[in-house]
């Protein structure tokens, strides 16, 4: 089995890639021109907004794994274009070359309305609002409707192997004003990894999955773990659900995270 991993050089799929290719899966890391790869991974150029250069990268691959995305930016234009028209390169790319490949893509929590009266369930009608978020599902729908076989992954507040997004809370909390009760589903990237490779056997296709470990945790919690305590408060907590995934039909298809708790992660060192 060869598969193609994009984003191989961010902060999910870095660890990823290493984590297979470590596991002796043969991959192949999508890569712009003059960068490389850190893992053991062959890489080959090419630009997800360069239709054009995708050939190459998914020739002979039995599956793709697309976690490359952007959101980390203001420019709403640079969000849209990376997300939906890179997926759509991606797709057909995909179908035109090795359209019996398993693709299996990583997405956002964050596509549930954040004012949603529960957890978000895979089937939730959803329209949301933010960039980032609405970029998202407009691919997942994309590679829903492509004759592909697909899965899809929702994925929760990922964290772990000193990604640095634990620390990341105390900004997102000031930039965005959120409440400290604020709660969000969270996954380690171990976890991710797991989820990835289960989606790989066949077990999540043509449906979407949450991803998320056993207990949801407060913003104030998570900057607390790392000793970087924000502000309290008792007012209001206005959309208590967002940020919030049901985990059900990941643990019916046989799924448990490794590590259930972010105490658990801070127990083993994997912060």
């Amino acid at each position: 089995m060869t598969i193609l991993i994009t984003g191989g050089r961010g902060l999910v799929g870095s660890r990823l890639l290493r984590r297979f290719v470590d596991a002796g899966v043969n991959c192949r890391a999508l890569v712009r021109p003059g960068s490389g790869v850190s893992a053991r991974a062959t890489p080959v150029e090419g630009d997800l907004l360069d239709a054009g250069s995708l050939k190459q990268a998914v020739e002979g691959v039995s599956a793709i794994v697309h976690l490359a995305a952007v959101f980390r930016t203001q420019n709403e234009d640079d969000i849209w274009r990376a997300n939906l028209d890179g997926t759509k390169n991606l797709i057909a790319a995909a179908k035109a070359c090795v359209p019996q490949a398993r693709f299996v893509m990583a997405s956002t929590g964050l596509v549930y309305d954040a004012d949603a009266s529960h957890p978000g369930f895979e089937d939730d009608a959803t329209n949301p609002k933010l960039a980032y978020p609405a970029s998202k599902f407009a691919a997942e729908n994309e590679l829903r409707e492509s004759g592909l076989n697909w899965s899809i992954l929702r994925l929760g507040f990922v964290y772990g192997d000193g990604d640095g997004h634990l620390a990341a809370v105390p900004p997102m909390v000031a930039r965005f004003k959120w409440h400290p009760a604020k709660t969000f589903s969270l996954i380690h990237q171990r976890d991710v990894a797991g989820a990835v490779q289960l989606a790989l056997t066949g077990a999540m296709d043509g449906h979407i999955v949450n991803i998320c470990d056993d207990a949801p945790a407060t913003l104030y919690e998570m900057a607390s773990l790392i000793g970087s305590p924000i502000d309290p408060s008792a007012e209001p907590l206005t959309d208590p659900w967002m940020g919030r995934m049901d985990g059900s039909r990941l643990r019916s298809l046989g799924f448990q995270p490794t590590v259930p708790t972010m105490y658990q992660a801070m127990r083993q060192g994997i912060l």
